[in-house]
């Protein structure tokens, strides 16, 4: 079987772009050779990976499942050249991370501050988004390690480090704020605020909602940020993780609310990809967080 790295590439672009204009673009080359290339492919597997829907592209039950195993290959050659470039001096070392929104508003940052400190030669970069994409992002080996949730049953390993209490949100001068174990099911009638779809927490909050059999009025919202501004100025209460909140309910910008009910237990994960070697400083990442980085966490938490 002769696969060769440009039809993986070309396949995958299509996958991502869902056709084979917007995956020429994307590789800088033109579109009879992304054509031919993932034909090519095709005929070595020996099934069909696209079909036409439409004016679109999209993959065949055959080709969805041939995707995690072409974007693995790929991670894979991309890290072991990168290595071997790192291990012979020719290239600087670098570790890319990624995190969810929250991690990487108010977790990563320190962390990736104290680790540069002791590893000044280790370039850093950091990608931020939501769940579904931290954890393709390190499925597919695009970034070398992430914080995030608790991963999913393939393709990513996680490593519990730190705790992520939650807490409902709410305005400050919100009459439910001072009382003790509220009945959950007085907030069924008021407005939840939500993350975006494909947010960690936007999915925590749904099931809370649901394990409880309620029903409210729901406002979804981008950003931490608009949430707690929504929340602030009485718009809804919203789940979240009391770090997103800690300087607010400090000065009293916002409040919480005590409910009976037993609010989702959290923690903080070290993700990474589950096929392959680690390079070198990816391990030297992971036991920083391990020793140090934890405490710096915590300096951070009790400012």
């Amino acid at each position: 079987m002769a696969i060769t790295q440009t039809q993986l590439r070309s396949f995958l672009a299509v996958f991502r772009t869902g056709s084979v204009t917007a995956a020429a673009d994307e590789l800088i080359v033109t579109q009879p050779s992304v054509s031919a290339a993932v034909s090519a492919l095709s005929r070595e597997l020996g099934v069909d990976l696209t079909e036409r829907n439409g004016r679109s592209i999209r993959p065949t039950p055959a080709g969805e499942a041939f995707v995690p195993y072409a974007a693995d290959v790929l991670g894979l050659l991309e890290q072991g050249t990168r290595a071997s470039r790192e291990a012979a001096q020719v290239a600087a070392k670098e570790l890319r991370i990624a995190a969810v929104t929250t991690a990487g508003e108010y977790i990563v940052p320190p962390l990736m501050q104290a680790f540069s400190a002791s590893h000044p030669e280790i370039a850093l970069s950091l990608d931020v988004g939501n769940r579904e994409r931290v954890f393709e992002r390190v499925r597919s080996h695009r970034s070398d390690v992430a914080v995030g949730g608790r991963p999913p049953s393939e393709g990513v390993l996680g490593e519990c480090f730190l705790e992520n209490p939650i807490a409902i949100i709410t305005a400050p001068d919100d009459p439910l704020a001072g009382k003790h174990a509220l009945p959950i099911e007085e907030l069924g009638g008021r407005p939840w605020l939500l993350r975006e779809e494909g947010s960690g927490t936007r999915t925590m909050t749904e099931e809370f909602l649901a394990a409880y059999e309620l029903r409210p009025p729901l406002l979804t919202l981008g950003s931490n940020g608009a949430i707690k501004e929504a929340a602030r100025a009485g718009l809804g209460v919203s789940l979240q993780s009391r770090l997103t909140a800690r300087l607010e309910l400090e000065v009293g910008l916002l409040a919480t609310i005590d409910v009976s009910a037993r609010l989702p237990q959290r923690h903080w994960y070290l993700l990474r990809p589950e096929h392959g070697p680690l390079r070198p400083p990816v391990e030297e990442f992971l036991s920083f967080v391990r020793s140090e980085g934890g405490k710096a966490l915590e300096r951070v938490r009790l400012r």
